[in-house]
């Protein structure tokens, strides 16, 4: 049995660095492709996509939970609604 979740200390990434890692791990874009759809530039996109691997290694290495952070709500609605469109026409 593991730890429970509640017990475990966190490491949050930003939903820019979800992102990220989402264009570039996940989907296998090029970086100067991935910055062209989150509309920054490759040496941004590039910085964020190091911090995110830096978080997510941090918590492998030491066995922490990784919570994804959401400042503004919009955001969060607009980046749901990009991920999952509506089956409406």
């Amino acid at each position: 049995m593991g730890i429970p979740l509640i017990d475990l200390e966190e490491v949050c990434i930003s939903l820019d660095e979800f992102e990220a890692l989402r264009l570039a791990d996940y989907e296998g874009l090029y970086h100067e492709d991935s910055a062209g759809k989150m509309k920054i530039s490759r040496q941004t996109f590039g910085r964020i996509l190091n911090e995110a691997h830096r978080k997510i290694a941090e918590c492998l290495v030491k066995g922490k939970a990784l919570r994804i952070e959401v400042k503004n709500h919009n955001k969060e609605a607009e980046y749901h609604e990009s991920m999952f469109p509506s089956s409406k026409e």
